[in-house]
């Protein structure tokens, strides 16, 4: 029937950074679509939290606690899916972190804290679960990035690095892995009601400017772009590799 085209019932999805923001939005979707849900956080509380709230949408939910920026945090996640787990249909590479200054004003330590968090952690993660997406058979990964990644957004050169850096990762991992019936896509939103982006819209005279440049008059809510992860790992979307598909309300045909 179509509408199992248009479903997650009975996937495993694997989700970092998964229990606040577009992370926590992505894991709430996917549950209500029937996917199982592996959260992945730092905060031991955090992630009680949020298996609580995703328990109430009736399928398995599990968490780790663990920080994926550090080898260490890395390797703790390794060891929990090879004891657990013999395949994972999806892999949402969410996490990330961002620290806001000029170029000329980071610290080293700064720097390598962005690099570590946004593009080496994800990249070690995809490589490490390439068996485990193999054995799925139709095994997906999303890459969470962004529109820095994609032009000028004032948000800082490391960040908009990392995530061009992981658009060129999408595309790689998408040929090499095509062979192994794993899809490789990305997403990459404009400014979302998040934590991460909150004082920045406090700002009255910043915030006029992003709306002003956003055709669609407003940030985009978590879910929306939650949505557009979803699908990518539907089997609607079996066709689709390789991709970035920008969620921005329009902003990046009309500048900033």
């Amino acid at each position: 029937m179509e509408k199992e085209y248009w479903s997650l019932a009975g996937k495993t999805a694997l989700i970092t950074g998964s229990t606040y923001g577009i992370g926590l939005a992505i894991a709430q979707v996917m549950a209500q679509l029937g996917a199982n849900i592996i959260v992945v956080s730092r905060k031991e509380e955090n992630v009680r939290e949020c298996i609580d709230g995703l328990n109430t949408f009736g399928t398995n939910i599990v968490g780790i606690t663990t920080d994926v920026s550090l080898f260490e945090g890395r390797q703790v996640l390794f060891d929990y899916i090879s004891n657990n787990y013999n395949k994972i249909d999806i892999l949402v590479n969410n996490v990330g972190t961002n620290i806001r200054k000029k170029s000329t004003e980071y610290s080293y330590l700064e720097y390598q804290k962005i690099l570590d968090t946004n593009m080496n952690s994800n990249f070690e993660i995809s490589r490490f679960m390439h068996p485990f997406l193999k054995k799925s058979g139709n095994g997906t990964i999303v890459n969470v990035l962004s529109v820095a990644g994609l032009t000028h957004i004032r948000t800082g050169s490391p960040y908009g690095m990392t995530k061009a850096a992981l658009n060129q990762l999408t595309k790689n991992l998408a040929v090499e892995w095509a062979s192994d019936n794993i899809r490789v896509n990305a997403v990459s939103p404009w400014y979302t009601r998040t934590p991460l982006v909150q004082g920045l819209m406090e700002n009255k005279d910043y915030y006029k400017e992003v709306i002003d440049s956003t055709p669609i008059g407003r940030i985009a809510e978590p879910e929306e772009v939650a949505r557009v992860v979803a699908f990518l790992c539907m089997p609607a979307s079996s066709y689709i590799t390789g991709q970035n598909i920008v969620v921005d309300g329009g902003f990046l045909i009309n500048g900033f």
